[in-house]
């Protein structure tokens, strides 16, 4: 499986991260919001470098010449709502991609936050097969969301490919994606991976919550 840390090279990326990361910055919601959207532009990018391209022949008003295009065709699916920012990113670039939605949250068993359980409630995704996936959330914490939303969007389809694309991931989620996702078709993409979960499994030392930071706090 191929994995791809973009904090490895030095590029504006990391000027992105640090102002989602940066608590004197990142209570701008507006500026937030445009942040990760930046982030997963360039990652759309990096994305398209790995794709399939066939040429073909086009009218320019002088003469003929050729283009390439990519021949995949492909959907983005992203979590609510924290994914939305993210989603709309990815959009900006693939903007003839298919676009499928999943409610995923956390069902905490007690109070204290340290024992849960992840809940799909909806599903609104065209047909994957043999499709390219690109999977998309801004914070991969244990992993476990991704999967589930990987099998929900398979009630869609097989896709050919699938790229599981994130801000902040924790090496725990990487780990398990890269143990649950099929090997040889999955390409994981994170601006960076933190080292460890706290209790609550929060990745450290992350963001904190992308979803209220985009949207406001949730009661």
């Amino acid at each position: 499986m191929k994995i791809v840390n973009f904090s490895e090279t030095n590029s504006l990326l990391s000027v992105f991260v640090r102002e989602i990361r940066d608590i004197s910055i990142q209570n701008d919601r507006l500026r937030f919001r445009r942040n990760i959207e930046r982030i997963a532009e360039v990652m759309a990018y990096e994305i398209s470098k790995d794709m399939v391209y066939n040429e073909i022949e086009i009218n320019t008003p002088l003469q003929k010449a050729i283009a390439n295009i990519p021949s995949e065709e492909i959907v983005l699916g992203t979590i609510l709502r924290a994914g939305l920012p993210f989603h709309h990113g990815m959009l900006n670039y693939f903007d003839g991609a298919g676009n499928a939605f999943v409610s995923a949250y956390r069902k905490y068993r007690e109070m204290g936050h340290n024992a849960f359980d992840i809940h799909i409630e909806y599903i609104a995704s065209p047909s994957i097969e043999g499709k390219t996936l690109i999977l998309t959330d801004p914070m991969l914490a244990t992993g476990s969301s991704m999967d589930l939303t990987y099998q929900a969007l398979l009630t869609k389809g097989t896709p050919s490919h699938i790229h599981i694309a994130t801000i902040v991931a924790s090496k725990q989620a990487i780990d398990y994606c890269a143990s649950h996702f099929p090997e040889d078709k999955t390409t994981i993409w994170a601006a960076a991976i933190d080292p460890y979960l706290d209790e609550s499994s929060y990745i450290v030392p992350g963001i904190g919550d992308a979803g209220d930071l985009s949207y406001g706090p949730k009661e």
